[in-house]
């Protein structure tokens, strides 16, 4: 209708018209949505009064907003509370229900309007929502919003090796619907659940739960219809229920289709997407009460304890890197979507086909994007190096875990919940509470496997044997032993639990694009010295060993980009952890990432390795050259050395350079890569 809409008032040339036409569009559109980013004041501290109006340290702010983003790489950054306040302007009377929705606030918010209390929400990285409609007034409206990102005994994450930026660091907005609604206090989730119990190639056995509340003071019959769409838009597929709702209730709705020849989600190589929209009517007819639309796909996922992973029923190679929802100084995890859309364009250069979203939910547009691009995703709780003994610290986590199934439940991407991340301390506790959040996933979601990032303890101990799978965190040859034991330490493991899949969390070792040293001896892990070279020695030697090992279901780089940790002071930057394969400011792509390009990527491409050790004190170097084609030719200063075949994806050359600049030049086709280093005797 949009479009079609579109096209009328380009024909016509009719701004008024057009005007006119967008707007009964709108119109027609069961909910209203009005984005609340801008408008706000903001002030660092507790505020003697946040009503009054502003003056002294209140400043004018633009969502998303964290107030750690100077300060997120320092030693100490605030963690603390913040306030932040606007004006909302009601919806007419009688609109309907009025919620407001926040995508995200770390770590524990509480919101006040008009200076009355209308709740508290603790988690610092889902959405939630309050219902205001009793609470607002007709015209202008005060909100005020505290948020608190200090460590707080009950709940989660009371640690990890990661800044935790404080903030309204995502979205915000006012959502109206109709008296009779998909629910939207259902956990900050969709309301409406798809998945698919049965696929073959021939047909898919579709189903749809969607919880239908009324709140009215009287009960109402609706008909609830599920459509599933094509890419093209045509319906697929229907399904149709006639419910009675009591008032003030909610109502689970549970609807089942058959899809003929689906069109199945197949990763990278075909990331097919259908679209469910689930709308509820009154019975007899008429305009609907709610809709809820979503992008789907329809896959079945497996981890099988030797094969590996199992999409669609054929081994897919699962290979990708770990990231953060964080970027440099001055942004932090205030990151607008263009942001991870650009993110997204790295790491699809890179090659990857899974991603492991460190160590806490991310936004709705990261599932979204890898849904569309076909990356499958390991999503957690942030249970992360320590857990609390309380009961409320047991609930917090209990209900972040709900959360997180609930908002992504729907993402074809999303193919395990994690239950948690290298949790130091082996004991009753840990060990109850990791069993609880089984049980609580496995409820929510029957449908996917779990799996623990294990660390520092044995992969049979009692903190390794909750989850349907199991993972390790590996850095041999960084923190300790070398590099030839990590296939090792993966035969033992999954000669120990062959029945149990498993799977390469993460690993990595630290490398700064400002640190030079080719040949590099090995570094000090904790020092100030992380050259970029040993870097990409640690992942030539460790991926050759995961590539050997075709039972892993997944591999996850330690990690895609470089991010903040202010407890860290090693390499070349303070509060950085510098084990990403690009830099914190995207500016720059390390020596291994392309070593992982030449062995993921289906694009041709050439790479000189050790391009930045521009000043040179030897004349005879090794260039190291990274491809993904068969031979690459080398010339010296216009001197053609000869081609030569790439073997395990590199080629190397022994080559004198002459005295001052030398300019070296690889080929593989009609690709062409470039450096130039300087020959500079030491003392000059």
């Amino acid at each position: 209708m949009r479009a079609f809409a579109i096209r009328i008032c380009r024909l016509l040339a009719l701004t008024l018209a057009c005007t006119w036409m967008a707007a009964a569009h709108a119109a027609a559109s069961p909910r209203a949505t009005v984005a609340l980013d801008d408008g706000w004041e903001f002030i660092k501290g507790d505020a003697p009064d946040v009503v009054a109006p502003a003056q002294g340290g209140w400043a004018k702010v633009t969502l998303p907003h964290t107030f750690n983003a100077e300060d997120g790489t320092a030693p100490h950054p605030y963690r603390g509370p913040g306030w932040y306040r606007r004006t909302i302007v009601a919806p007419a009377a009688g609109a309907g229900r009025v919620y407001l929705e926040f995508d995200g606030a770390a770590l524990t918010t509480d919101v006040w309007l008009n200076g009355t209390h209308i709740g508290r929400h603790e988690g610092g990285f889902a959405r939630f929502r309050f219902d205001v409609t009793a609470h607002l007034k007709p015209g202008a409206n005060a909100l005020s919003v505290r948020v608190d990102n200090a460590r707080q005994p009950d709940v989660a994450p009371l640690g990890g090796d990661y800044t935790l930026y404080g903030g309204l660091y995502r979205s915000v907005r006012l959502v109206t619907t109709s008296d009779v609604h998909i629910d939207m206090l259902d956990a900050g989730g969709p309301g409406v659940y798809f998945s698919t119990p049965d696929v073959t190639d021939k047909q898919a056995h579709l189903h749809w739960r969607a919880r239908v509340a009324n709140e009215r003071g009287r009960a109402e019959r609706v008909v609830v219809t599920a459509r599933l769409r094509d890419a093209a838009g045509a319906v697929v597929a229907t399904a149709r229920q006639a419910v009675a709702v009591p008032a003030r209730g909610v109502v689970p709705v549970e609807m089942d289709a058959v899809l003929a020849a689906p069109h199945l989600w197949q990763g990278v190589d075909d990331p097919y997407l259908y679209t469910s929209d689930v709308t509820v009517a009154r019975a007899g007819g008429g305009a609907p009460l709610d809709r809820v639309d979503d992008e789907v796909g329809v896959r079945t996922v497996r981890l099988d304890p030797e094969r590996g992973l199992l999409l669609n029923g054929r081994p897919y190679r699962v290979h990708g890197v770990n990231v953060h929802l964080t970027w440099a100084p001055g942004k932090g995890t205030a990151v607008a979507d263009t942001d991870i859309d650009a993110d997204y364009r790295i790491l699809e250069d890179l090659g990857v086909t899974g991603l492991r979203f460190a160590h806490y939910q991310h936004n709705a547009h990261s599932y979204a994007l890898a849904d569309r691009k076909g990356i499958l995703v390991w999503t957690e709780l942030p249970l992360t190096s320590e857990v609390g003994a309380s009961a409320a610290f047991a609930a917090n986590a209990a209900q972040q875990a709900r959360e997180l199934v609930r908002q992504n439940f729907n993402h074809p991407s999303v193919f395990v919940w994690g239950l948690g991340n290298e949790i130091y301390k082996v004991d009753d506790v840990s060990v109850r509470l990791l069993d609880a959040m089984q049980k609580l996933v496995h409820d929510e979601d029957a449908s996917r496997p779990t799996v623990y990032a294990n660390c520092c303890a044995p992969l049979d101990g009692p903190q390794a044997m909750h989850t349907d799978a199991i993972a390790s965190n590996v850095y041999f040859g960084w923190y300790d032993k070398a590099f030839a034991d990590l296939a090792p330490f993966l035969a033992s493991n999954h000669a120990l639990r062959p029945h149990t899949p498993e799977a390469l969390s993460e690993y990595g070792a630290g490398g700064s694009s400002r640190q030079q040293e080719d040949p590099p001896r090995r570094p000090v892990a904790n020092s100030r010295w992380h050259p970029e070279q040993y870097q990409a020695l640690y992942h030539e030697a460790a991926w050759r060993q995961i590539e050997a090992a075709p039972w892993l279901w997944a591999s996850f780089v330690w990690t895609g980009f470089d991010f903040a940790s202010s407890g860290r002071n090693e390499g070349a930057a303070t509060g950085i952890n510098d084990k990403g394969l690009v830099s914190m400011d995207r500016q720059v792509r390390k020596d291994a990432y392309y070593w992982y390009q030449a062995n993921w990527s289906k694009k041709p491409m050439v790479y000189i390795t050790s391009r930045r050790a521009v000043r040179r004190t030897a004349a005879d170097v090794e260039v190291k050259v990274y491809s993904n084609q068969p031979a690459v030719r080398l010339r010296v200063n216009g001197v053609d050395l000869g081609e030569k075949p790439v073997d395990g994806r590199i080629a190397r050359w022994q080559v004198r350079l002459g005295p001052g600049a030398n300019r070296i030049e690889a080929q593989a086709g009609a690709l062409v890569d470039d450096v130039a280093w300087t020959l500079a005797p030491a003392g000059q």
